[in-house]
């Protein structure tokens, strides 16, 4: 059973940091992949980054390269989203996923099966 829980979203001024953190407290972490994703009010939900099992393999939208940063540490089933050089655009429900994918890569963004429930970000102008 995967059961992901999403902390660390808040009110942040442009041009700030915020981490972002996913916990499963269901079952082994170390079998999938994680991502991140996010929707703003009125928009459809996107594709935000994602990293393999392994961590050796991550992958990002073109808006947010060089700011953000997936990691993850296996050991405490946690994937983090550290966030830099925040921008308004940015702001959104963000939320966590999980998909079995055991191959070093990751999947496509429609073949996550799990879903958190969702961490609000603010980011003022």
């Amino acid at each position: 059973q995967v059961e992901l829980a999403e902390f660390g979203g808040g009110l942040v001024q442009a041009g700030g940091s915020l981490r972002l953190t996913c916990t499963d407290s269901g079952r082994t972490f170390t079998n999938n992949a994680m991502a991140w994703f996010r929707q703003a009010p009125g928009k459809e939900r996107e594709f935000v980054a994602a990293v393999s099992w392994s961590g050796g393999t991550t992958s990002y939208r073109e808006s947010v390269k060089g700011r953000f940063t997936i990691s993850r540490d296996n050991a405490k089933n946690t994937v983090y989203l550290q966030m830099n050089s925040l921008k308004p655009e940015d702001t959104a429900v963000y939320i966590c996923a999980a998909e079995e994918w055991i191959v070093e890569g990751v999947p496509a963004p429609y073949e996550y099966d799990y879903w958190g429930r969702g961490t609000q970000v603010t980011v003022s102008s």
